[in-house]
């Protein structure tokens, strides 16, 4: 009798034991899949964000173009104004910016 008792012990103890190793395996996954899941979050995150900077500056080259093609124009009103080179260059703008090709709704991607 007294080992058929030792007996169920012994098993309950295995079984226990089993549990146990069975629910640390099952958090040691849970924790490797958040870890691949989190890995794969922020390689997703820099590719875009290496496609919103290819973005921006296709974004800036083209608005660069685009005053390039307004230049001309602009260099003829401002010669029908009388001003050179140097006065063009030189116009005053109240928020304290230089004159620049990039418009200012994307000079704060640069």
């Amino acid at each position: 009798m007294q080992t058929i008792k030792d007996k169920i012990t012994d098993m309950n103890a295995t079984r226990k034991a089993r549990s146990e190793a069975k629910q640390e395996e099952k958090a040691e996954k849970d924790l490797a899949k958040s870890r691949a899941e989190v890995a794969h979050e922020i390689r997703l995150a820099r590719e875009a964000e290496a496609s919103m900077d290819m973005h921006v500056n296709k974004a800036v080259e083209k608005a660069a173009q685009h005053d390039a093609k307004l230049a001309p124009d602009n260099n003829r009103e401002e010669g029908k104004n009388g001003l050179n080179s140097e006065q063009r260059g030189a116009v005053d703008r109240s928020d304290g910016k230089s004159s620049t090709n990039i418009p200012s709704h994307l000079s704060k991607y640069m």
